[in-house]
């Protein structure tokens, strides 16, 4: 296999921002004097998973979810390999990644909801009972990809982690984009601080 353009730029810019600005309202989570921080990033966090949901139908080949969301039957399958040595290659999302994709911009969305209505007061003690509860999820599913892309890159000899940086990653010549889509990702910015805005009001 060739070295070839795999993730384009708004799918690496995303998947990115979307930790940094996890991270952020994680650690910001409990403090009143954070708070308003903690809305920014939460703001930010959940224009991103919305912004990565439309280009999961409107992106490039490898970052639409038509290309790599698979049934559960596959993502078992892959999982088996792992243990037993003999995963199949994927130049894109592997089976199993596509479903941690899912439950991360799922339950993203209902994070950020959740805490939308919790900051407008307009829920009470169980709503935000419900945004802890996911935001937990959240950081399980996290930790859960963590651990496959360690285990990934192991079992395929690559740096799943730097793919995610550069967009190159081992494949067929055939299955490489054939651009970063520079204009999506400098549309992404704005989107994102408009997000961040519109929480915090």
């Amino acid at each position: 296999m060739d070295r070839i353009r795999v993730w384009d730029l708004p799918t690496r810019l995303g998947h990115w921002l979307l930790a940094a600005t996890f991270l952020v309202a994680w650690v910001t989570g409990d403090s009143e004097t954070w708070r308003l921080v903690h809305v920014l990033a939460g703001g930010a966090f959940t224009g991103i998973v919305a912004f990565r949901v439309l280009w999961g139908i409107v992106g490039t080949r490898h970052a639409r979810f038509t290309h790599f969301v698979r049934g559960p039957g596959a993502a078992l399958a892959y999982l088996r390999g792992l243990l037993t040595g003999r995963a199949p290659h994927f130049t894109g999302h592997n089976p199993a990644g596509a479903y941690a994709v899912l439950a991360l911009l799922s339950l993203g969305l209902l994070a950020g909801a959740s805490g939308w209505l919790a900051y407008q007061e307009l829920g009470g003690e169980w709503l935000e009972e419900l945004h802890e509860g996911v935001v937990n999820a959240v950081l399980a599913v996290v930790l859960l990809h963590l651990a496959g892309v360690a285990l990934g890159s192991l079992a395929h000899g690559e740096n799943l982690a730097r793919a995610m940086v550069t967009g190159w990653k081992r494949g067929t010549p055939g299955e490489a984009i054939s651009g970063s889509r520079w204009p999506a990702a400098l549309l992404l910015l704005p989107w994102v601080a408009l997000a961040a805005w519109w929480m915090a009001r």
